[in-house]
């Protein structure tokens, strides 16, 4: 066949050839670790975040205090009686007795317990035309949703006999139930489709079924196998369901594009005139290292999140870090196996309709050659241009606002529960998210005990944190107490925030801070948006610099190049800094908000930009290696620094532009959603992943490598004592090829 012998080293080669030799015992295996996986996460349960590891600093010490009591909080809800034309009053007859029918109605579901009147409790307000009748769900806060449908008929028949008055309810349970209602199956259909989105673009990229199905095959099996070890994870760092989703669209990102990079490379040496062997061997030398580091650092790049000290994070961050390595483990044992086995018959199910694209030769790429043609004639002009754009977009970035949404944020007006929430709040300021006051104490009936929370309700109100009214609730027999304290700003988060910091700075210091042995951290959605806020900002600094860091030496110790390591990260941060300039600019700013449905946002929800920053600098780095692994390959066979530039970003242009586009639809399947922070970070991957395919790999990193040209290479001596990691297929390895096979004239990648 004219095949020279083709000496091959590393982890990868190694990996790839045994699973060639042993291919039964490869794919064996790895159907067992599935298994085994999924069996023994079953057996084991899952452990869920708690309440109390969500977040540090007061939200955690109050959760920690309610747990520790024994307490379970009830889903508290709340029907807002208001007149509709400003006639009636609170103290008139016939809204007494829409009162009245609201209690009985209520207390008649047998769902409820702990009802009280505004005539009890003083939730009147200051006009007089609205009033809240309040009660708690009976059970488990956490399943409320599941039994409010009673409650919400029984309010919803009392309005229907009071016409004048507006009786609408809102709280705990009814969100709950009215969320999985409008987006429980939005969620589970944007999941769902992404496997058959993703199968659909491999299907015209590939043109053949059996192909198409490989890296879909593979990504699936990652991901189950990992749901498994989640699992077992999970009783030493709890998961979520965040966590899940997090790792679903990472799982099939990364499990797709290792797939299709060794694909790719196995096809071309085969339309090359190798064997199936020999193009096996290269594969498994070539694409299969480069999945290896592109691999690891992804996993880096997903370790930042266990510096945040948020559960929330290090749920995603341990769930993604997992799913990667399995679905890189699975790309350089089980895919060779595959491949095999399947032979000539990787082919089976062609698309009769689709065709090869044109290419000029070598699996090069037409349109990127002639783009590649233009970029390295003036590589000045491509760098400038290029980055002044990129620096352009990324220019709102200096004014991001970020926050936790509040409910009218998260979701418009789209749903009815939302209105009732602006009413209340605009009616009771902070009245349907207060602040709430977890009080312990040795002894909560103490004089001193009292007296301290009845000057801390004065005070509250007299210092203009908070206008009332303010309920107490004790619990004596654990000594805890609640204090229930609507804040002056209501869903303004930046005046309810003021007012908070009023009642922790000023308020409590004054009055309960001066009992000794007691304890009043505040908790509540305001101080749990401020404690999020300062948790995550305390945690931006070291987590860039883990990954950053961490990057960089595996860049520097897989390419022995200080310049490629630099350009490395600094390409990656540009990539980076243009997905928060479009953030910023379509959702904060509103440009172009109403194409993706996001009118009126005008913030970036808090967890967004470091969760994009390690996400899009992981993913991003797959393309990076991949091509720069394919131009350092060219380069060591001999080809200038130039012409090695050209084949490796036309050789791969074209998987990762497949690769891209999968990412891109797949996230852009969640910028389709309702929530607005999902609607964000879909947008925001979809944009990053499309620039990086584009932009950097296709016009800024080649032009920067020509303007370096040798220097792209360099690599001080004293740091010639670095561990070797390069493992490249031998140089001299390049045979003549013959003929390409008639019957594999079709859809390439």
């Amino acid at each position: 066949m004219g095949n020279a012998d083709v000496r091959v080293r590393g982890l990868a080669a190694r990996a790839g050839g045994w699973s060639a030799r042993h291919r039964w015992a490869a794919v064996g295996i790895w159907v067992l670790f599935v298994v085994l996986a999924m069996g023994l996460g079953s057996a084991a349960g899952r452990v869920e975040v708690r309440d109390s590891d969500q977040l540090k600093g007061e939200t955690h010490t109050a959760a920690r205090i309610v747990e520790e009591a024994g307490i379970e909080e009830p889903a508290g809800e709340t029907v807002l009686v208001q007149s509709r034309n400003g006639d009636l009053k609170a103290t008139d007859p016939a809204f007494r007795a829409a009162v009245t029918d609201v209690v009985a109605a209520v207390d008649a579901t047998g769902e409820v317990t702990d009802i009280t009147t505004p005539y009890e409790t003083g939730t009147i307000s200051r006009d007089g035309r609205s009033a809240l009748v309040q009660f708690d769900m009976r059970g488990a806060s956490d399943t409320a949703g599941e039994r409010v449908e009673p409650v919400l008929k029984a309010v919803e028949d009392v309005r229907q006999e009071h016409e004048s008055l507006r009786i609408e309810e809102i709280g705990g349970a009814s969100m709950m139930k009215t969320f999985d209602d409008a987006f429980g199956d939005d969620f589970q259909k944007a999941e769902y489709s992404a496997v058959p989105v993703a199968l659909g673009i491999l299907l015209i990229a590939f043109g053949a079924l059996v192909a198409a199905l490989l890296p879909v095959a593979l990504a699936i099996t990652a991901i189950m196998a990992t749901t498994g070890l989640m699992a077992l994870v999970s009783h030493v760092q709890p998961m979520s369901e965040t966590a899940d989703s997090v790792m679903l669209l990472v799982g099939l990102a990364v499990g797709v594009d290792y797939c299709l990079f060794y694909l790719r490379r196995e096809r071309e040496e085969r339309e090359a005139g190798r064997d199936a062997g020999t193009a096996l061997r290269i594969a498994a030398a070539t694409s299969g290292r480069a999945i290896i580091v592109s691999g690891v650092t992804v996993c880096v790049a997903m370790a930042g999140m266990l510096f945040t000290g948020l559960a929330e994070f290090e749920a995603m961050g341990l769930a993604s870090l997992m799913v990667v390595a399995v679905a890189m483990v699975g790309s350089v044992t089980v895919l060779p196996a595959l491949l095999s086995l399947l032979g000539g018959r990787v082919e089976k199910g062609r698309l009769p309709f689709l065709r090869r694209r044109k290419h000029n030769g070598n699996g090069e790429s037409r349109f990127w050659t002639a783009v590649l043609k233009g970029v390295l004639a003036r590589p000045v002009v491509s760098v400038v241009v290029a980055t002044g754009a990129l620096l352009a977009v990324a220019a709102p970035a200096v004014g991001m606002k970020t926050q936790n949404l509040t409910l009218d944020q998260e979701f418009g007006d789209s749903l009815p529960i939302v209105q009732t929430y602006n009413r209340v709040n605009e009616a009771f300021p902070g009245g349907s998210d207060p602040a709430e006051v977890v009080v312990r104490a040795d002894d909560i009936n103490a004089p001193r005990v009292r007296d301290a929370i009845a000057d801390f309700r004065e005070r509250a109100i007299g210092s203009g944190a908070s206008r009332g009214p303010i309920q107490v609730e004790v619990d004596d027999a654990r000594d805890v107490a609640f204090v229930y304290v609507p804040l002056v700003g209501g869903s303004d988060l930046d005046k309810a925030g003021a007012s908070l910091d009023k009642l922790r700075d000023e308020v409590r210091p004054a009055t309960l801070g001066k009992v000794d042995g007691v304890q009043a951290p505040i908790t509540g959605q305001v101080a749990g948006s401020e404690d999020f806020n300062d948790q995550l900002v305390g945690s931006v600094v070291p987590v860039f610099a883990f990954v950053v860091v961490f990057a960089f030496l595996l860049m520097l110790l897989s390419f022995r190049s200080l310049t490629v390591a630099i350009t490395s990260i600094v390409l990656n941060l540009l990539s980076v800094g243009a997905a928060y300039g479009i953030l910023v600019a379509v959702f904060q700013h509103g440009w172009g908000a109403s194409l993706v449905g996001a009118e009126g946002v005008g913030a970036i929800v808090s967890w967004l930009p470091l969760f994009l920053f390690v996400i899009l600098f992981g993913l991003s780095m797959d393309y990076h290696v991949f091509v720069v692994s394919r131009i350092r390959e060219a380069r060591l066979r001999g080809r200038t620094t130039k012409d090695a530039i050209t084949h490796g970003v036309v050789t791969t242009a074209g998987v990762v532009t497949s690769a891209a586009v999968i990412m891109v639809a797949v996230f852009s399947i969640f910028g389709t959603l309702s929530m607005q922070s999902m609607k964000q970070m879909g947008v925001g991957l979809a944009a990053a992943v499309l620039i990086d395919a584009t932009i950097i790999r296709g016009v800024l990193l080649p032009a920067v490598m020509a303007l370096l040209d040798e220097r792209n290479w360099y690599l001080p001596k004293w740091l010639n004592r670095l561990p070797d990691l390069t493992h490249d297929e031998a140089p001299e390895a390049v045979a003549r090829p013959r003929p390409p096979v008639v019957e594999d004239e079709r859809v390439g990648v």
